[in-house]
């Protein structure tokens, strides 16, 4: 090719030793009609294959001057592909559409000269447009509706099919945009055409034929996961993340506890919370403060053997005093901003590189996360086996009476009772589901692309092993040794059930009967407390954590006692109880090891980037 190449068609194919052929040739025929010679190019952008899709590709370019063949050894994803191709390609006008062909080429000079001579910046072929002609089976367009619409939901987007396989972009816009996309693979086209309208760029989606090419079914992880998982992570990108800075986090936390509070004037009467507040056994609160101090040595004693493991072994209590300096700063400041003032404190009282902190806080919250679906399994499975669920049955069905369906009368308690029973069938898969995490850390042979295979044929599920992988990997790091994983293992099941153990005894506090299924709800309403509290919109979660706590209590029990002004006391105390120990243990660590909380938050707010840096 000796003229300029102003516009460039890259075809992503994987596995097309069937079509690539005849789409290549197609595709020639059609450019030729409408553009000058040598002004145009077509590039095979090959993703790994397994077929001949690489040795026709090179006969391709080796029989025409204008195809190039891009190969990749390793498959980068249908995203990936395209984005390494388009920054290889010479033109200033970039095309990409699905080598089935399922598109009509017809449409194609539509496609190139809306940005090669109309001035946009993206087009896009669409099948959701009124004068759209597409023949879609309801198993491939049911899918596609709903998603779309969970884009224009979530994502704000004014594009009706942001999947359709047939787009074009102007090289210089394209490039802007995909240093901020993270997706490789199908949900590129999507995060692309967001991006593009938030950034303000022209976009053109105009109406096309569409005839449906080949057998299309749900994956569970593509389709399910990946694609769900991809729309919530970019509208937190987009939408939260942005917003969410030290000032707006306070703000917003303060204001939500102000209106929590105006609320609670509203339904529930403040002094009565104040009266069931201060008519608690004073004796019993203590006792709970002790009940949730006896956890601080295990949260010390499990993060020095969590160090320990990756190479750096200290001692228990200047261990116990940085967990307590860290926590202490998740109170005082939003956005969790204790976690760096650890990995700060670890660095410079013990010499920790910021990199093996960060990855030492990554272990702790996997065994967390593992310790608390053990815990969870395990109540769910002992409520149904010693027929505990009838309470709480009961407590579900009290304000919904009977129910017709059909004709036929269902009882909501008896529903409800089957519904825990399902769930405790759950628990107790997900039980099995983390000792199989487990076993499968403690062996070299990887288990776990081998499970995700038989679940999703799709590229996609290689990025979903990997986040997998990592996950086990974490896990890996302590149960290589026996000793170490029955310390931090144990340690954390035993950290949680103290958490919920002082919740129990502040019930006791307010005269409470402390019944199997009042445990099994102190469990949830603390776990669903405590999840609510990683929202990063108030220090400590305080507001967050009681609002969690009353729900679950109040809705999960039918106790004359447990009205909802009671059980909003019980939480304000427990919550109470526990950010007075943290704080105190906080104050007098930080006067033993010398550190400044504000020294340390200040310090703190460059640790991802050095740890970057250093890996």
């Amino acid at each position: 090719m000796s003229g300029p190449v102003e516009v460039s068609v890259v075809l992503p194919a994987y596995n097309e030793e069937a079509t690539l052929r005849k789409t290549v040739t197609v595709t020639l025929d059609r450019l030729a009609a409408f553009l000058p010679d040598e002004s145009y190019e077509v590039i095979v952008a090959e993703d790994g294959c397994e077929d001949r899709t690489p040795e026709i590709a090179d006969e391709l370019a080796a029989e025409y001057d204008t195809v190039r063949h891009i190969h990749s050894d390793e498959r980068l994803g249908r995203g990936g592909a395209l984005e390494f191709a388009f920054r290889e390609a010479d033109g200033e006008t970039l095309v990409y559409f699905d080598t089935d062909l399922a598109t009509d080429m017809r449409h194609l000079e539509e496609l190139v000269e809306s940005i090669r001579t109309h001035g946009y910046d993206v087009a896009t072929g669409s099948r959701w447009l009124p004068d759209s002609a597409a023949d879609r089976p309801a198993k491939r367009g049911i899918p596609s509706l709903a998603y779309n619409r969970l884009v224009r939901f979530f994502l704000r987007s004014d594009v009706r099919d942001h999947q359709c396989g047939f787009k074009a972009f102007d090289r210089e816009a394209l490039l802007a945009l995909v240093d901020d996309v993270d997706d490789d693979h199908w949900f590129w086209d999507t995060e692309v055409l967001v991006r593009a309208q938030r950034a303000g760029y022209r976009v053109k989606e105009f109406p096309v034929d569409w005839t449906p090419r080949g057998d299309s079914k749900v994956d569970i992880i593509r389709d399910v996961f990946g694609m769900g998982s991809q729309i919530l992570r970019t509208w937190w990108q987009l939408s939260v993340d942005p917003r969410i800075t030290r000032t707006t986090s306070l703000a917003a936390g303060t204001l939500l506890i102000v209106v929590a509070l105006a609320l609670m004037t509203v339904y529930l009467d403040p002094q009565s919370v104040l009266d069931a507040i201060t008519g608690a056994d004073p004796v019993i609160v203590g006792v709970s403060a002790l009940v949730y101090l006896l956890s601080w040595p295990l949260r010390g004693s499990r993060y020095q053997h969590i160090l320990d493991r990756l190479g750096y072994p200290s001692d228990r209590w200047f261990m116990t005093g940085a967990v307590f300096i860290s926590q202490t700063g998740n109170l005082v400041f939003p956005a969790r901003l204790g976690d760096g003032v650890r990995a700060y404190v670890v660095k410079a009282r013990r010499g920790v590189p910021y990199p093996t902190g960060l990855a030492s806080l990554a272990v702790e919250r996997v065994f967390d996360l593992l310790a608390i679906t053990i815990l969870a399994g395990s109540v769910l499975v002992g409520l149904v086996l010693t027929d505990g669920t009838a309470e709480i049955a009961a407590a579900i069905a009290a304000d919904i009476g009977t129910v017709s369906i059909g004709g036929e009368t269902v009882d909501p308690a008896a529903a409800a009772q089957t519904a825990l029973r399902v769930a405790a069938a759950v628990g107790a898969a997900a039980i099995v589901a983390v000792a199989v995490i487990v076993f499968n850390a403690r062996r070299e042979t990887d288990l776990i692309r081998p499970t995700i295979a038989t679940l999703s044929s799709d590229a996609y599920a290689d990025s979903v092993a990997s986040v997998l992988e990592q996950f086990v990997g974490d896990i890996q790091t302590i149960v290589s040794e026996r000793g170490a994983f029955l310390r931090v293992g144990g340690g954390s099941l035993v950290i949680w059930t103290l958490d919920v153990a002082t919740a129990i005894v502040v019930f006791a506090a307010f005269g409470i009967d402390i019944t199997l299924s009042l445990t099994a709800v102190a469990f949830f309403a603390v776990s669903v407390g405590n999840l609510a509290k990683v929202l990063p919109l108030s220090p400590g979660g305080i507001g967050l954590y009681e609002g969690a706590f009353t729900l679950i209590v109040v809705g999960l029990t039918t106790s004359p006692a447990l009205t909802a002004t009671t059980a909003l006391a019980i939480s304000v105390v427990d919550h109470a109880v526990k950010n007075v120990v943290t704080i105190v243990g906080g104050i007098v660590s930080m006067a033993w090891l010398n550190v400044s909380l504000t020294t340390a938050v200040e310090q703190s707010r460059d640790i991802e980037a050095e740890a970057e840096a250093q890996d």
